[in-house]
């Protein structure tokens, strides 16, 4: 098994359906707080949440693949958020997908370039524990749903009221996701969820408290998402994290490293914004 059978495509796929499965998983009541809409265009989905309290859950990601990344493909999605009234949005396309007149035409829509994130991968064999911890990890049930989202959103600095801690909590009832929890006594501190997509597990939601980091948490989490991927037959194991800045330590990404994940590309992410779109 080599880094070549899995393609750019499938692991742009993993990522893009888990954040379809978040928002649309989300109950009605907490949808409608929300402002919630997806739609697949493209080949890609494109995700919206008007009342974004962080500005992070509109995304539009997934494209190159089913079709080319085109003016008139960029102009669907554009005019799904302005349908939306979504002020902004971020577009995710693996360099691979990127057109060569893409210049042009994120140009055309003020679309300006914003963070970027690295896409990491490996085969579900090689993936190796990382250091241990003292805390106990495990699956979470239903019960545990409510405290799973808060800690969630918590270890990510996002706020727990508003209907976001009603979207992390339903997702715990998606038979794709495989959420894991890390208890420090009777208490969760630390969550992770793995959703799993044909032969790709894909990592995400790892967040950990404050009062517990450095302690393993992360790397124990990467450890038992993997053996539920293995166990669910997939091959990969995929995540994304942040591209740290020169000098500068990212964590996650050192966590993902260590247990056996390489970087297989970097990604800009491109971020359009109503009052910068010069089309609108």
């Amino acid at each position: 098994m080599t880094n070549t059978e899995l393609t750019d495509a499938l692991t742009e796929a993993a990522e893009a359906e888990f954040m379809h499965a978040y928002l649309t998983g989300t109950p009605a009541a907490a949808r409608e707080r929300l402002g919630i809409a997806a739609a697949r265009i493209g080949g890609g989905v494109v995700v919206s949440m008007r009342h974004d309290p962080v500005n992070y859950w509109s995304k539009a990601l997934g494209f190159g693949f089913t079709e080319p990344v085109t003016r008139e493909l960029v102009d669907r999605v554009v005019a799904f958020y302005r349908a939306e009234g979504t002020r902004e949005a971020v577009l995710q396309i693996a360099p691979s997908a990127l057109p060569a007149d893409w210049d042009d035409v994120r140009a055309a829509y003020g679309i300006e370039p914003t963070t970027r994130w690295v896409k990491l991968a490996a085969p579900i064999g090689r993936v190796r524990p990382g250091g241990g911890t003292r805390l106990r990890v495990g699956p979470v049930g239903a019960g545990d749903a409510a405290e799973w989202a808060d800690v969630v959103l918590r270890g990510f600095g996002m706020p727990t009221a508003g209907g976001l801690a009603e979207m992390m909590a339903a997702s715990v009832d998606d038979p794709r996701c495989h959420p894991y929890g890390v208890w420090d006594g009777p208490d969760l501190v630390a969550a992770a969820n793995l959703f799993v997509h044909g032969p790709v597990g894909a990592l995400n939601a790892g967040a950990t408290l404050p009062s517990h980091r450095r302690l393993g948490a992360q790397s124990a989490l990467i450890v038992a998402r993997a053996e539920a991927a293995r166990a669910a037959g997939c091959r990969w194991l995929v995540a994304e994290t942040g591209k740290p800045a020169e000098g500068a330590v990212n964590q996650s990404l050192v966590n993902l490293e260590r247990a056996g994940l390489r970087v297989r590309y970097a990604r800009q992410n491109w971020r359009w914004r109503a009052d910068a779109d010069l089309v609108a």
